[in-house]
């Protein structure tokens, strides 16, 4: 049995996904991959909480952080340099909301962990964008693992297919539909919903967040596709070299008007290499049937890569919810392992 340390900055939505699915797939992970993953402590805003006790973990998902004789489980003094041993070679889970221009705190929180010698998985897209070269090399410098996948696209195994399944091909073009909460609106408003109306709809299904703007002005989408073609590219792109088109300028006359024409508008974000020319975009496009994204609708995601070798290949699913990116959070770790 392989014995693992984990520590999860980050108790939203997300973290507390991750650390649900942790209790629920204990047996599978140790019987199907010999791992035993101990999450060792718990990082907020507020606080922190070193989880001696398994039972504890119980207790946070619970709600019950008021024990007897304390005021809270939340310790305000407690850092995270004090749980990120150095050598200990564990895996830190970076939840926290980082902001979009500095990648802070994220990016402190990950360059501590590669410092200290621990494995690093993210769903933390900003500190990735901010440095996604620096952190790839100091974790590979080091001999570490720096897993990405639910900060480019979550449930959507877009990185599995493009660092692996084509691998050997060169990728030429990257063309997607990365956000949940922008291609349901679009759906939504193709029966006939007015923008605002799928907007509240998608809030009130806990598709898009209380603040939707990421989403609705592009930058969600441009951050994965930076990280995506990025990775699978071997670009070097910043976030201002992606042109980004508002889905908030779409009107339901326009959907119209491309459904008598047996096409179908859809926010789609691509990087493309033409005779050694880079161009990024997220913009909203009219697509023919033929288009492999012509059928992905509601909440699903969908990534096709054009390559030299091997054609089209399109990945098309994923869950877009807290659930979908934990998961996507423990792959990573059991890949870092299974390898």
């Amino acid at each position: 049995m392989n014995d693992v340390d984990l520590v999860l900055m980050g108790f939203g939505n997300v973290g507390r996904a991750f650390a649900g699915l942790l209790l629920e797939k204990r047996h599978i992970l140790e019987k199907r991959y010999g791992l035993s993953l101990r999450l060792r402590a718990v990082f907020r805003s507020t606080g922190g909480i070193a989880l001696k006790p398994s039972s504890l973990v119980d207790r946070l998902l619970t709600g019950e952080t008021r024990p007897a004789n304390k005021s809270s489980l939340w310790d305000p003094e407690l850092r995270l340099e004090a749980s990120l041993v150095r050598g200990a070679r564990g895996v830190l889970v970076e939840c926290a909301a980082s902001d979009s221009r500095t990648g802070e705190p994220g990016l402190g929180h990950i360059r501590l962990a590669l410092a200290r010698g621990w494995n690093v998985v993210t769903a933390d897209k900003e500190p990735l964008v901010a440095c996604f070269r620096e952190l790839r090399q100091t974790a590979a410098r080091k001999g570490l693992a720096l897993g990405f996948s639910a900060a480019a696209g979550a449930a959507l195994p877009a990185l599995d297919v493009g660092l692996g399944s084509l691998a050997g091909t060169e990728i030429e073009a990257v063309e997607g539909i990365l956000n949940g909460t922008t291609n349901y609106i679009l759906t939504r408003m193709g029966q006939g919903a007015g923008f605002d109306e799928a907007l509240r709809e998608a809030q009130a299904k806990g598709i898009a967040e209380p603040d939707p703007s990421r989403d609705i002005e592009g930058r969600d989408t441009a951050m994965k596709l930076l990280l995506i073609a990025s990775s699978a590219m071997g670009l070097s792109l910043r976030l201002d070299d992606i042109e980004v088109e508002p889905l908030t300028g779409i009107s339901s006359k326009a959907l119209e008007s491309a459904r008598k024409e047996g096409l179908a508008l859809k926010y789609l974000g691509s990087v493309r290499r033409e005779k050694g020319r880079i161009t990024g975009e997220v913009k909203i496009r009219a697509i023919p049937p033929s288009h492999p994204l012509f059928g992905v609708d509601g909440t699903n995601k969908g990534l096709t890569f054009l390559t030299d070798t091997m054609g089209a290949v399109t990945v098309t699913g994923g869950k877009s919810d807290p659930r979908g990116a934990a998961a996507a959070l423990l792959k990573d770790i059991i890949n870092i392992y299974r390898r």
